[in-house]
Parts: structure tokens; C-alpha cells; sequence
């Protein structure tokens, strides 16, 4: 049997977090039952700088039931670092974790299955969307478009495949290696490189409270899943900037030819022959020179990715 951890990030969900508490306490004492986890496996809530009452409830909870845990980070640093913050917390306390929202759209019946495929020498098993039907149509729109940039732009990551996913300790450790501060974990973690497999998940209904992730937010996620893995939007802007260099030569020669027969307005030559090169030759020097930048800049700074506030750990004496 392996102790298990259930790692749930979670943003002003005090509407969700007594819901979602109950039914992961009752799927682990199945899982127990059954014999696929140890008796002190736990759920571990992270509070993502929460505004409301999130984490007095999860409090409240631990008191109840020291087999919900939580920690809560100083600030809100984005749902992405929250899940790694509760994944490296409890790296080194259980043998395997599985990470999901708060919500519970995710299918916790899958979980069971992942523990199984685990133990067949899967290190990671990542939970794959079969069904969006619970979605809003402009967030399943969103979703398929952006999976379909991420191929583009040559991002490899699991199609249809969100931040559900059950991880075990070699693949924990393997994951720690990656120090970079643009944390990107979907495209991240299948770099590990380990053995993996899939799960089918059917998304549910959310059932209280509106969802976290508004249009800004999945927008500020796919700019950040794109440019933490990949450089092709500089070279496309390097790209612009070369087709520009081509067309200011295709107006010199225009002009030239406007010249020689008489059919030119003063001024209008040395102008557009003017715009049309400099900005080519800026164009293309941005793109150079962002290259190198963009790369230099995120990570030299060496911020940490959180900050734990406060903690309500198996091991502590609450």
C-alpha cells in the first residue's frame, strides 16, 4: 500500500471546500478499505492567498479530521505554483500524489484507477478530458483553440489534459530538478520523461461558486504555457521583420521606377522608403535581441515561485 496524497489548490472556495472535503475523506476510506492506500494517507488543501474565508474553513476542518491538511501561501501567486507549492510540500512524506481543483469538475472516481496504473509501473498518470459538456461553450472553444496553438507553436503536452494528474515520488523528485520561475506545469512535467499513461475524466457540473479561471486568466495562462516553452513567437516577429526588410526593397525599387517616369509626389519617396525600412530593420532587432532577453530575464532573478504563510501538516501538533 502507498500513502497517498490528494493535493487541492484552491482560490476563494469557501462555498466548495466542506463539499469537496467530504467527498475525498469518503474516497479514501474506499481506497483504504479496498487496500490500495495506507490508512494515513491525507488531503492537502492550498490555500491561494484567499479573500475570503477559505482558510479559517479549512482550519475548521483539520479539527475535525487531521486527515485534512493545508497550507497557505502569503500571497496569491496563480493556481499553477499553489499546486507546486502542495506537491513539494509533501514530496518527501508519501509515495505518491494526485492533484486536483477544489471544484471537483475533475472525476475523483478515476483516482482509484490511477493508483492502480501506479502500481503497474506507471510513475505518472495524467486525467484526459473525454467529455466537455459541463463546460460553457466559449470555455470549450477557448480550450480546443488553445490546445491547438500549443502543437503550433510547437509546446509538447497531453492534449485535453489540465492540471489532474496522479504523480509518484521519482517523478515528484524528477519535477523538483526544474528550477525555472515561469512555471508551466503541463508542459513541465511531461518532460520528466518517466513511464506515463492516461485516464478518461468527464468533467462535472460545478455545483457552488463560479469558477476562478475568467477569460483574462486562461488567456494569461496560455501566453505564459507558450512563452515558458517556446521561442517561436520571437522568431515569427524576427519573421515579420525580415518579409518588411523585403517589402521596403520591393517600394525602393517602385519608387525608382516612379522616379524614371515622372509620376512622383514630392516628399511621398524618402517618407515611405523611410517607414517601411527603419521599421523592418527595428522590427528584426527587437525579435534578435528579445531572444535573448526573454530568456536572461524571468529566470536571473531567482524570486521565489511562494511563500508558505501557514501550514497544518500530518506531522504537526495542531
Amino acid at each position: 500500500m502507498i500513502r497517498l496524497a490528494i493535493v487541492s489548490p484552491c482560490y476563494n472556495e469557501e462555498e466548495m471546500l466542506r463539499i469537496s472535503a467530504g467527498r475525498l475523506i469518503e474516497l479514501l476510506d474506499s481506497m483504504i478499505n479496498a487496500g490500495q492506500i495506507s490508512p494515513d494517507s491525507f488531503v492537502l488543501y492550498v490555500n491561494d492567498g484567499s479573500k475570503d474565508a477559505s482558510w479559517s474553513i479549512i482550519e475548521e476542518l483539520n479539527r475535525s479530521d487531521k486527515r485534512i491538511s493545508g497550507i497557505s501561501l502569503a500571497h496569491n501567486v496563480g493556481h499553477q505554483n499553489a499546486i507546486l507549492a502542495g506537491m513539494m510540500t509533501v514530496r518527501t512524506m508519501v509515495d505518491g500524489v494526485v492533484t486536483i481543483d477544489a471544484d471537483l469538475q475533475d472525476d475523483i472516481r478515476c483516482i482509484p484507477q490511477m493508483v492502480d496504473l501506479y502500481g503497474q509501473g506507471n510513475e505518472i498518470v495524467y486525467g484526459v478530458k473525454v467529455s466537455r459538456e459541463a463546460d460553457p461553450v466559449l470555455k470549450r472553444i477557448t480550450a480546443q483553440a488553445f490546445y491547438k496553438l500549443q502543437d503550433s507553436m510547437g509546446v509538447q503536452t497531453i492534449y485535453n489534459h489540465a492540471d489532474f494528474r496522479f504523480m509518484g515520488r521519482r517523478a515528484l523528485d524528477g519535477l523538483s530538478l526544474f528550477e525555472e520561475r515561469n512555471i508551466y506545469l503541463r508542459g513541465l512535467i511531461p518532460l520528466i520523461g518517466y513511464k506515463s499513461t492516461t485516464v478518461d475524466d468527464v468533467i462535472s457540473n460545478r455545483e457552488h461558486g463560479k469558477s476562478k479561471y475568467t477569460l483574462r486568466r486562461m488567456l494569461n495562462l496560455a501566453f505564459d504555457g507558450i512563452t515558458s516553452f517556446s521561442i517561436r513567437p520571437i522568431q515569427i516577429i524576427t519573421l515579420t521583420g525580415t518579409v518588411m526588410l523585403i517589402l521596403a526593397f520591393a517600394m525602393l525599387v517602385y519608387v525608382v521606377v516612379s522616379l524614371i517616369m515622372g509620376h512622383y509626389v514630392p516628399g511621398w519617396s524618402s517618407l515611405m522608403l523611410s517607414v517601411w525600412l527603419i521599421g523592418s530593420v527595428l522590427t528584426i532587432a527587437i525579435g534578435v535581441v528579445g531572444t535573448y532577453i526573454g530568456k536572461m530575464y524571468m529566470e536571473m532573478k531567482r524570486r521565489p515561485r511562494y511563500i508558505i504563510d501557514q501550514s497544518l501538516l500530518p506531522e504537526d501538533k495542531i
